[in-house]
């Protein structure tokens, strides 16, 4: 079984945020896999379900971005899934272009508050995770200002594609194909000609 959790913020003043894309892309997989993401257990709601016969469980946290690892650690003591195998976490990223991914099976918390958490309460850095680019943050701007911000237009069409890759990657890695994900998409996108 997987823990598929997204990372974001609850309450309906950060949808669509570029701190949220964790949530866009469960809810992605949600619609896709016609799995309903609205049980409220251990601090996330949650949805289970199947992905590539793989038993699955989609999980958006609650606590917030900075707490995220106590719903993240009370998910995985009570699915007793290996977290180094079966969690795979899916969150925001400033150094990555809007709509790139990086995959990583385990990483430090690259200045990320919710993976710091998870960390913390893992006691771990080993597990699989999917980075999606949310852009650079322009020089000037607060740090906060900038994740909690909006996409422009351009760039929401840019995160679609991106999200697309996410739940493609996922599909990858909950068939034990990890090292495909990375291989396809953790080089940089080529300029169009």
């Amino acid at each position: 079984m997987f823990i598929i959790a997204g990372l974001g913020n609850p309450t309906k003043q950060y949808e669509g945020t570029r701190h949220n894309v964790g949530f866009e892309v469960i809810d992605r997989i949600s619609e896709k896999y016609n799995i309903d993401v609205d049980a409220k257990k251990h601090r996330a709601f949650i949805g289970k379900g199947m992905i590539e016969g793989q038993k699955v469980i989609l999980a958006k946290p609650q606590t917030y971005m900075n707490l995220s690892g106590e719903s993240i650690r009370s998910l995985l003591d009570y699915y007793k899934v290996d977290e180094e195998k079966e969690l795979i976490i899916i969150y925001d990223d400033i150094s990555l272009d809007v709509g790139q991914l990086r995959i990583r099976a385990k990483g430090s918390a690259g200045g990320h508050n919710g993976i710091k958490n998870i960390i913390a309460h893992l006691g771990s850095q080993v597990f699989p995770r999917i980075k999606v680019g949310v852009g650079e943050k322009p020089a000037k701007y607060d740090l906060a200002d900038y994740v909690l911000g909006h996409f422009s237009k351009g760039e929401a069409e840019l995160m679609e594609e991106g999200y697309s890759h996410a739940v493609h990657a996922v599909e990858l890695i909950v068939s034990g194909q990890i090292n495909e994900a990375m291989n396809e998409y953790n080089r940089k996108k080529k300029e169009e000609k």
